[in-house]
């Protein structure tokens, strides 16, 4: 069954030393396009993360944005004192020289450059953690997708059963539509005609039928309905032959309607380009 290209998930992994959260949004691309948001921490990841998403997916701008939170419990935030007092003491030096000095505040001497250190956490541990909740994270955005493709099949296949409606009553109207043009045309060539020979006559019809006779194009047009189908039972990605065969569905289509001798197969034609435009806008969303 196929699956669509837009759908979203988003996993936690728990650990002894925090939290790693992975948010995967997917929407409809030609190719497989991934962009990264992740801490600078775990920046390593990016390579087998892009490696990861190109084994599972095919198609589709997928974001991907990994978030890090640590137990406060366990290291939280810290300050090197060794370096605080190393700044504190050139403050007050350049202070003592100056005749109308800024008061210092804590805070801001936190902010200077390596006061604060950041929790240190066993880098193998933290770059499992994250290809774990990766993994996790795609298997649900790829059942997000396949449900939405399941709904997508499904309205596809409503479509399918329109088409193939209006190629069977075109079929079964044919015989009747190609006996009212021969007729047609008879009365009028016998009036305007009347030297003209009875064989050659019935000849120059026989050849004027043929040349309307849509009998091909509902066969190819059956037989595209058959391949669809074949494309969307299939596991493989299978969007791009869908949208060829929406291609070749529309092409017969319209040899329908520039081929038409009576109200009833330009009705047709029409009604089958709004059907076929139809599951060619849902086609768009498949992998």
């Amino acid at each position: 069954m196929p699956r669509s290209m837009t759908a979203f998930a988003r996993h936690t992994v728990e650990t002894e030393w925090g939290a790693v959260s992975c948010e995967l949004r997917s929407v409809n691309h030609r190719y497989l396009e991934t962009h990264f948001k992740l801490p600078d921490s775990v920046r390593g990841a990016e390579m087998p993360l892009r490696e990861a998403a190109r084994q599972r997916l095919n198609r589709g701008k997928i974001d991907i944005s990994i978030s890090l939170a640590f137990n406060h419990a366990q290291a939280g935030v810290s300050a090197d004192m060794v370096m605080a007092n190393q700044y504190l003491q050139l403050a007050e030096q350049l202070a003592a020289k100056m005749s109308d000095p800024a008061p210092l505040s804590a805070l801001e001497l936190l902010r200077w450059p390596g006061i604060i250190q950041e929790q240190q956490v066993d880098r193998e541990l933290l770059m499992a953690a994250v290809i774990a909740a990766f993994d996790e994270t795609a298997s649900q955005l790829l059942a997000a997708r396949q449900r939405e493709g399941d709904k997508l099949a499904e309205l596809i296949e409503q479509r399918l059963v329109a088409i193939a409606g209006q190629v069977e009553l075109v079929r079964s109207e044919l015989p009747a539509i190609l006996d009212q043009q021969r007729q047609r045309l008879r009365a009028k060539l016998e009036e305007f005609c009347q030297q003209l020979d009875p064989e050659r006559l019935e000849q120059e019809m026989v050849i004027i039928a043929n040349r309307a006779d849509v009998d091909e194009e509902l066969d190819r047009l059956e037989t595209h309905i058959t391949e669809i189908r074949r494309a969307l039972a299939d596991s493989k990605p299978s969007g791009r032959r869908l949208d060829f065969l929406m291609q070749e569905l529309n092409r017969e289509a319209n040899t329908l309607g520039s081929k038409s001798l009576a109200s009833l197969t330009t009705q047709v034609s029409v009604e089958l380009k709004v059907l076929i435009e139809q599951i060619r806008e849902q086609i768009q969303n498949i992998e």
